[in-house]
């Protein structure tokens, strides 16, 4: 675990290969403005190849929103990973079968937006939620989609006009409903990392004679977004560090992040049981009684959950509880922005056996 380096990413932003507004190197740069350490796109069922790499400091991997267009109306959406090649042919049958071949090829996979909500307000405002259960071989969970959550708070035209000027009063957190799916999911014995995304296509929205561009690419980077920890440093090669970043993503050493109110770099939570130590992802073996530690790199109301179960709530800067009950442990964090407590921190979990 000393070895682990912190590193902050977004992982679903689209270009305009399909429905976004900026080329690659145009996102890499307001990434790099927002202070990311890496980007990966994500267009509607199109693999873009031949574009990875360091764009400055940013380094800029490209993945597939994958989903099946005839589908109406439109459900199940999959972010996919790694796989290095065009997986939307296979978007056609069943999602079970796209997750086989997803990992078949080598890559991994989140349900994107798995929870919607919809709105009556402008066009391509329909719910577009996960509805293909059961399924298995999944990585984790988009449990926060900030332009998901925008689309949800637009129930009329006022709130559409005020929040369009003002999104951060109106982001609150993943939904309620998201979470309890989560951990559903969780009970049964998946395991499920937890991911933060923009979901950004910096799209030209018209309201009567205004139109105004919602959101740009760097103020969406300074939202919802997914750390990661590494095992080592990124080094500036892009092979290398491309197979860091996935592999602690697929381990599940995230967390989603609310970086506007405050950034969520230094969040650590930790669990001991004897010499043993682990972190986010990772599963410990008792020996005896587990300590289980909250780091936050600011103050917060930090609360801390058993099998989705509130076990322990503090507002401070740190966290400690001592248990000797197996199960899966996670992490929310809230803290004060504009007067409203907001969602800031959501950890992947740690099991406990």
């Amino acid at each position: 675990m000393e070895n682990y380096r912190e590193y902050v990413g977004n992982l679903h932003t689209h270009t305009v290969y399909s429905d976004g507004n900026a080329r690659h190197a145009q996102i890499a740069a307001a990434a790099e403005a927002a202070g990311l350490n890496f980007i990966i796109t994500t267009d509607h069922n199109v693999w873009v190849e031949g574009l990875e790499r360091y764009y400055g400091r940013v380094l800029l991997l490209t993945g597939e929103e994958v989903h099946n267009i005839r589908r109406q109306p439109q459900a199940n959406h999959l972010l996919v990973y790694g796989a290095e090649r065009e997986l939307a042919p296979y978007a056609f049958g069943s999602s079970q079968t796209l997750i086989a071949q997803v990992r078949e090829c080598g890559g991994f996979c989140f349900i994107a937006h798995p929870v919607e909500k919809s709105s009556p307000v402008g066009s391509d405002t329909a719910a577009i939620p996960w509805s293909d259960w059961p399924v298995e071989g999944i990585t984790g969970l988009e449990i926060w989609n900030y332009m998901s959550e925008f689309k949800g708070l637009l129930w009329s035209y006022l709130p559409a006009l005020v929040y369009a000027f003002l999104p951060d009063w109106g982001i609150q957190g993943p939904y309620k409903a998201t979470l309890r799916l989560w951990d559903e999911l969780l009970r049964q014995g998946m395991r499920l990392a937890a991911l933060g995304g923009a979901d950004a296509h910096a799209t030209l929205y018209h309201l009567g004679p205004l139109q105004r561009v919602l959101f740009p690419y760097e103020y969406l980077f300074r939202c919802v977004n997914t750390h990661v920890l590494t095992e080592g440093p990124l080094t500036g090669e892009v092979t290398r560090d491309r197979a860091l970043l996935y592999a602690a993503l697929k381990a599940g050493r995230t967390w989603a992040g609310y970086d506007l109110p405050h950034s969520t770099r230094g969040f650590r939570f930790v669990a001991r049981s004897g010499a043993a130590r682990v972190t986010v992802g990772e599963e410990l073996k008792r020996l005896g009684a587990v300590t289980l530690s909250v780091t936050l790199p600011a103050p917060g109301e930090i609360r801390l959950l058993r099998d989705g179960k509130l076990i322990q709530r503090v507002k401070e800067r740190e966290l400690s509880y001592t248990s000797a009950e197996a199960g899966v442990y996670r992490v929310e964090v809230y803290r004060r922005f504009h007067g409203r407590r907001v969602g800031w921190i959501f950890s992947s979990p740690i099991y406990i056996r």
